[in-house]
């Protein structure tokens, strides 16, 4: 039976992360991380948190093998399409647009939109999104990274524009695209988070600064392999 080491490791290597990503992310040590995989030590309070939240898993999971990791942000082997491939059952496409075309997208869906390539699906994988309306671009920027380092494939769903605190969202900055972490804040204001804090400090925005952000969509998958 796996213990918490194992599934450790097991979600770290899952997210392609070094020991070394981990600890950076986590404000620790990597000698930190080899010791809880190791098993000698365990990670509690504040560590657990971090950790949980850079592995993208529940504590429970992680300490006790409860449930399932969080696979809302899946880490997948897309496959790409051209104009020409054709579907197998139980699959479907998302066009694969570039920055320019996901805001002018998302500002009028009905537009002709080409998309120079495309992205395979199991329909089974899109359970909780409206495939009617999401799409896939390229992460602008490393404020996600390592995670969604800059150029990483993503999936929007272009629906979903309501803050839920803690999710992903790609936005549209006074005409920047950018991806962040969005919270609500009292008075009708956002705060806008990165992992890669070090280069990416948390931003604040009061009610009417936000009204300079536009949510374009919540992001529901993404693939390093670019």
């Amino acid at each position: 039976m796996e213990n918490l080491g194992e599934r450790l490791r097991q979600r770290r290597k899952m997210l392609k992360l070094t020991q070394k990503q981990v600890a950076k992310d986590t404000g620790l040590t990597p000698s930190s991380v080899t010791q809880w995989e190791l098993g000698a030590t365990k990670p509690s309070g504040e560590n657990l948190y971090a950790l949980c939240k850079t592995l993208q898993c529940e504590p429970d999971w992680l300490l006790y093998g409860k449930g399932k990791p969080s696979n809302e942000y899946y880490v997948a082997e897309p496959s790409i399409l051209d104009n020409k491939s054709k579907l197998g059952d139980g699959e479907t496409e998302l066009p694969l647009y570039t920055e320019e075309q996901i805001v002018a997208y998302s500002k009028d869906p009905d537009g002709a939109y080409v998309a120079g390539s495309k992205i395979r699906f199991k329909i089974s994988d899109l359970a909780n999104v409206d495939i009617t309306r999401a799409v896939c671009t390229t992460a602008p920027g490393n404020s996600m990274g390592p995670f969604i380092p800059d150029g990483a494939w993503v999936g929007v769903d272009t629906l979903n524009t309501t803050i839920t605190d803690g999710k992903i969202y790609i936005i549209e900055h006074s005409g920047m695209l950018r991806i962040k972490t969005l919270y609500r804040t009292p008075g009708g204001g956002m705060r806008l988070t990165s992992s890669n804090r070090e280069e990416h400090p948390d931003e604040t925005y009061s009610n009417d600064e936000s009204k300079n952000i536009r949510i374009i969509g919540r992001v529901f998958w993404y693939s390093v392999l670019v």
